[in-house]
């Protein structure tokens, strides 16, 4: 019983089947996210929202599936997920914010959806250099690989933990896939540099299309075009503490023969472990900071510039080291239109590591011109959002 309230998946290790598969290359990724939304005041009033979602991963180490040592670094992979399609789910009924600014992370792609397949291959050594590169190809989402902020994923507003300013010009979110690949190349352990292509199309993100749409746009495939993403950076540890960092620049290109024009922009990402406490080594409790901020011209981009930063602290509580204190700001500035100026949130909590699987968050956020403009009520909203490994 200890083992199990300590253990990383709700599920256990299913009377052994989980290592014993483990044993041979195959590792199960399945999680819960619930988020209550309790609207206080906005623009339609106060009422509750319950928001859910339910995902899958799986990947497959093919040198222990086989037993053939030169399919060492290959492996496969699969991701698929369940959002609740019920419209009274979402709080953007009652706030009336911009769509990248909704209160919930889990209204685009709604219903069951195949996020991704594909194979993964990673050099055991490269120049020199372990694990220096890496080749991606399949059925993929630049959302997973290109601007990844892991501190962004403890909040809940879709603009800190999944827009993050680009999904309000190009399909730069969780529900976006398409044939593409990714290249990595890593020339020291503290650098790297990556790029992805992929296809883009229209309707990506309809939660009709439940993510099959592997023509592309099915109805005129000619409306197909590219989508290019490219980032490099560097992961330092920073100081006698080595406190880790991660320091990136990078940019996109969005084809798009529907109309409205080809888009492109650039991002800038700088996070940083600003303070760690003195026991054990390396221990991962204390002050983290992350940010980034976003730029794109604004002839034909709604947000030419988007900026976050948020605080979390990971053990302020004694004896609570694995539980998260945590504040976040986003803002984005609208591009010449008539009453829009800017939209900002800031969002706090305090997540509750129950076990070693599930923890529960108390959070609070305030929206300011949720859809730029003050024709539309500010809102305050409180509830919780809560998590579950299994």
């Amino acid at each position: 019983m200890v083992a199990w309230w300590k253990g990383k998946y709700f599920t256990g290790d299913w009377f052994g089947a989980r290592d014993a598969l483990a044993a041979r290359g195959f590792t199960f990724d399945g999680r819960w996210r619930g988020l209550y939304c309790g609207v206080l005041a906005s623009e339609n009033g106060g009422r509750g929202f319950f928001d859910q979602e339910i995902h899958f991963g799986v990947r497959w180490d093919l040198d222990k599936l086989f037993g053939v040592e030169t399919l060492k670094g290959l492996s496969a992979f699969g991701e698929a997920r369940w959002r609740d399609p019920a419209s009274t789910d979402d709080p953007n009924q009652a706030v009336e914010a911009n769509p990248i600014f909704n209160p919930s992370p889990y209204e685009s792609g709604v219903g069951w959806r195949l996020l991704s397949f594909g194979l993964k291959y990673t050099a055991p050594e490269f120049f020199g250099s372990k694990d220096g590169l890496s080749l991606t190809a399949g059925w993929l989402r630049p959302y997973k690989d290109f601007l990844v902020q892991p501190l962004s994923v403890n909040f809940a507003n879709a603009a800190i933990q999944l827009t993050k300013g680009l999904g309000g010009d190009i399909p730069f979110s969780s529900s976006f896939s398409s044939w593409g690949g990714i290249l990595e190349v890593r020339p020291a352990k503290w650098s790297y540099t990556k790029a992805g292509l992929f296809m883009s199309y229209p309707e990506a993100t309809f939660s009709e299309n439940h993510g099959l749409m592997f023509q592309g746009y099915a109805p005129d495939t000619s409306l197909n075009s590219l989508y290019f993403m490219g980032e490099t950076g560097v992961t330092p540890e920073i100081g006698p503490g080595r406190l880790p960092g991660k320091y990136a620049f990078g940019g996109y290109f969005y084809g798009e023969e529907a109309g409205g024009g080809n888009k492109y922009g650039f991002y800038w990402q700088a996070d940083q472990m600003l303070y760690r406490e003195s026991s054990p080594a390396r221990s991962p409790e204390g002050l983290s900071m992350f940010s980034m901020a976003t730029v794109a011209p604004p002839y034909n981009n709604q947000f030419p510039f988007y900026a976050q930063g948020g605080l979390v602290y990971q053990g302020m509580v004694p004896g609570r080291g694995r539980d998260l204190t945590q504040v976040a700001a986003g803002i984005g500035q609208y591009a010449n239109r008539p009453g829009k100026t800017s939209t900002t949130v800031i969002e706090g909590g305090y997540r509750v590591q129950v076990n070693g699987s599930t923890w529960f968050q108390p959070m609070v956020q305030f929206l300011v011109r949720p859809n730029g403009s003050s024709d539309v009520a500010n809102a305050a909203i409180l509830g919780f959002y809560a998590g579950v490994n299994f």
